[in-house]
């Protein structure tokens, strides 16, 4: 990028290949022009521009930007190298090209483009016995298209600035459900139908990609019978009742047998965690308990438990466990009706755990939501991964510790686990007995009487609760004609069913599929043309709670005082200390960080097992979580995402970090904040979950980790390779590193350009593998070299050396996250001319360095946020 600074009058020449940044001394304006939108030769009037200029700069850049690089330089290198053969005259392949070069007008346009640029790419165009450009111009050209191509892509998806008028995404959807009906939604999920919700930059509430469709339709009129008949299927508790389990324990065929011959199933045994591959012994039912619970509601839970063979003589590496370690038991959610019940199901979340000690039995008590249908299971989470491949191992080395009648036993899987399960020292989590008590009294209140309160619905209250229901679900007064068509359906059923009580059920999931419901009211209210105070309530909700307004964000709207900067500023405050805020710390990392591919190229179990054994993407995303709500609970500067010292994990984070000392046994499952002598791993970038999430599983990228730090740190995506280009396939035998491979690959100009930027971000977190874990070779021979150097000169040895660097540009970090919050806050792509917007949130928190609270709330309180 090149910078020039001018006085207000003068004309600027645009160069043809670099970036111009035209620096007006009045008023500090600042503007940037990408060449490869404006072409060269053009020229611009520089002067103290206000935002309206900027807008209409940029406005104008996006309109013509393809015409002016296209038209005057592609259609003469095409008339000189490959008209001849695709021309008027001849077109081989049934191509044309003398007629390329007009501005891109539509997909057709766009696509012959492409292909241009990949057969440029590929060297596969002109053909070798035909006339040749230089290096140089086929560089140039390539660098014309991918600009010409990315700024017509650019006018095609333009909103104009503006927030397209958008529905609720899917977690949107269930947390206002969650809300408007005081639901417990750890299991139950309405939305399992629902299609993908489409990102747009990683972020799932950008409007223009919320489409709905004829599926998605009707799969909201199937969310809305489920979502009504939960809310009324009970209007009366029933009694509390007491279910008691003990001395006849089955789990699975696996084990059923073995128990039965070794104890007689007198206990319930867990011998692996849940992540488990073929399970065995890592789930315990209540199979006695199929039917679950009778209603929803709050229920105690009473377990004998006793630990066994936490300190053994067997190989910790065999067991894949660490003794050092206390035992834990969690209890999750199981359903007869979803799947078997010693496997794990859709609904996962734990909803207990305790810390189980040594010996006992102990008894252990919890209190846990339970829906109707639903019974606890027991689970260990930190118990062995695969006791199938234990077995065969532990007899065959251990067999002289058995007693001679257990040596007898062994002898083929069968064997081998009746033996070990009657006279070896496997560890595991053994339960003597089981008792289940609720409904509790203090269970929460049935949804139904969120609605209403009376205990028999009459004709005559159905119209203004109808009204009160509607003001809530739309999270705005309701308007006279959407509660005359939700009458009109309550009469018509009426008139069908015969029960005012079904009749005003249907009425209600008429509201549930109403407009009002599914969609985000426009900022600016169509009658006056002003900002709607409602609107922006339920556009702070959701920002910061990803869910409905409460009564009080409610009121203040209501009462019209929702519209100034201290209110506005101390509702972002109270809203980020609420628990509900939780949403946000979860959500808009997923985007911004892309976390929300976290898992989905899982790492290859054999190499790396304790990513399962010990649950290392919960704990990974739970880190990252816990670090951003730290910035935000402490008003930290958001630089700490670059050069923090620190970061919050847990037992199981901190072995693969090496150094499981700093996290004691005790409560090792909790998250806490430790600070690290490497400065390698603070911050961000030392972070399991993003160094995973930029892995495939296998092996690591340094293009995709410097393409991640571009776009999430630097905020200066690369343009996408052309189609054509090859991958790069890593030397499976170790022969040759990255490094070298990536050499070859820049061989091509085309490839160069862009790899020069990214290739030396990725290579400085080469130190660490698919999960995270510190190393210093890829094989034995290949030692890892992690030093680099930007296009600006900049050099560095290695991570903690690049993080120096990137402090140096903290502005761009400032704005990339910036833009980031004021996407996800108003759901809707960032674009060139919201960037004189953008620098106004920013600059005023320069001085004190970000601080992440702050930002958030100078994001509010903006124009962008507040009218756009």
């Amino acid at each position: 990028m090149r910078k020039q600074v001018v006085e207000a009058d003068e004309h600027v020449a645009l160069p043809s290949s670099s970036f111009l940044l035209l620096e007006v001394p009045e008023g500090r304006a600042n503007v940037e022009l990408c060449s490869s939108v404006t072409g060269g030769g053009g020229c611009c009037y520089a002067a103290p521009f206000t935002a309206a200029w900027y807008a209409l700069i940029f406005s104008f850049v996006l309109l013509i930007g393809t015409r002016l690089s296209v038209a005057d330089e592609l259609p003469g290198f095409l008339k000189t190298y490959c008209v001849e053969c695709h021309g008027e005259a001849k077109q081989k392949g049934e191509r044309r090209l003398d007629q390329v070069g007009s501005i891109v007008k539509n997909e057709d346009q766009l696509i012959e483009l492409r292909d241009i640029l990949d057969q440029l790419v590929l060297g596969e165009m002109p053909p070798k016995d035909s006339k040749q450009p230089t290096e140089s111009q086929r560089k140039e050209i390539i660098s014309l298209l991918t600009g010409s191509i990315e700024s017509a892509k650019l006018a095609q998806s333009s909103t104009n600035s503006q927030t397209v008028l958008r529905r609720l995404n899917r977690r949107e959807y269930l947390n206002t459900v969650r809300d408007l009906f005081g639901l417990d939604m750890s299991m139950f999920d309405p939305t399992t139908k629902f299609p993908r919700d489409q990102t747009d930059g990683h972020l799932d509430n950008v409007g223009d990609k919320l489409v709905t469709s004829s599926f998605l339709l009707k799969q909201y009129l199937e969310a809305a019978d489920v979502i009504i008949e939960k809310v009324f299927k009970h209007s009366e508790r029933p009694a509390e009742k007491v279910w008691t389990f003990n001395k006849r324990f089955k789990q699975q065929p696996e084990v059923d047998t073995a128990h039965a011959k070794a104890f007689d199933n007198r206990y319930m045994c867990l011998y692996e965690c849940s992540q488990s591959e073929q399970p065995e012994g890592a789930f315990g039912p209540l199979l006695d308990f199929r039917e679950g619970v009778p209603c929803d509601g709050l229920y105690e839970v009473r377990a004998l438990v006793e630990g066994k063979n936490r300190i053994n003589e067997y190989d910790s590496k065999i067991l894949g466990v660490d003794p050092s370690d206390s035992f834990r038991m969690e209890i999750v959610p199981g359903n007869a009706k979803l799947d078997r019940m010693h496997v794990a199901q859709t609904f996962h979340a734990p909803l207990a755990d305790t810390v189980v000690a040594d010996g006992g039995p102990d008894w252990y008590t919890f209190k846990i939501p339970l829906d109707e249908g639903f019974s606890p299971r027991f689970t260990f989470p930190n118990g062995m991964l695969s006791i199938r491949s234990i077995y065969g191992k532990v007899a065959n080395q251990y067999k002289e510790l058995l007693p001679p009648e257990g040596r007898k036993m062994l002898g083929g899987i069968v064997g081998n686990r009746i033996a070990l399960f009657k006279y070896g020292q496997l560890p595991h989590l053994r339960i003597h007995e089981v008792v289940i008590r609720g409904p509790l009294q203090e269970s929460p209140t049935l949804p139904f009487r969120r609605i209403h309160d009376k205990p028999k619905l009459e004709e005559a209250d159905v119209p203004e609760l109808l009204k009160t229901f509607a003001n809530r679900a739309y999270r705005r007064d309701c308007k006279p004609d959407e509660l005359q068509h939700l009458l009109s359906v309550y009469q018509r059923r009426r008139k069908e069913k015969g029960s005012v009580d079904e009749a005003f059920q249907d009425a209600l999931k008429a509201a549930l599929c109403a407009p009002g419901f599914l969609y985000l009211e426009p900022l600016t209210d169509s009658e006056t043309g002003k900002p709607s105070q409602q609107a922006i309530a339920s556009r702070l909700a959701y920002f910061l709670w990803s869910s409905m307004p409460d009564n009080e964000l409610r009121s203040l709207a209501d009462q019209g005082v929702l519209n100034s900067d201290v209110t506005l500023r101390l509702q972002v405050r109270r809203m980020l200390a609420d628990p509900k805020a939780a949403a946000f710390v979860a959500s808009f990392p997923e985007g911004w960080l892309n976390l929300r591919s976290l898992g989905d190229m899982p790492p290859a179990r054999e190499e790396f097992a304790t990513y399962y054994s010990q649950n290392l993407e919960g704990a990974m995303r739970k880190e990252t979580q816990a670090f951003i709500k730290h910035l935000i609970d402490d008003n930290r500067s958001i630089l700490d995402c670059i050069a923090a010292d620190y970061s919050f994990i847990n037992r199981a984070l901190a072995k693969l970090y090496g150094i499981k000392e700093s996290v004691a046994p005790e409560g090792g499952e909790q998250f806490r904040l430790v600070r690290f002598d490497d400065p390698n791993r603070g911050g961000l970038l030392g972070q399991a979950s993003i160094l995973t999430v930029t892995a495939n599983g296998i092996e690591t990228s340094p293009v995709i980790r410097g393409v991640w730090l571009l776009e999430n740190i630097l905020g200066t995506p690369p343009s996408p390779p052309p189609d054509d280009v090859p991958p790069i396939d890593p030397d499976v035998r170790g022969a040759i590193s990255m490094r070298d491979l990536l050499v070859k690959h820049r061989d091509s100009p085309a490839c160069m350009e862009c790899h020069r930027k990214i290739d030396p971000l990725g290579f400085a977190m080469e130190n660490f593998d698919p999960i995270g874990q510190w190393r210093t070779h890829y094989s034995k021979k290949v030692k890892i070299d992690t030093s680099g150097e930007l296009p600006s000169g900049e050099s560095f040895q290695d991570l903690a050396g690049l993080k120096k660097v990137l402090l140096q540009r903290k502005e761009f970090f400032a704005r990339m996250l910036t833009e980031k919050l004021v996407a996800y806050a108003c759901g809707r792509k960032i674009e060139p001319r919201d960037r004189p917007r953008i620098e106004a949130i920013c600059e005023p928190l320069r001085e004190k360095g970000y601080p992440m609270r702050d930002l958030i709330e100078a994001v509010v309180i903006s124009d962008l946020f507040l009218s756009r």
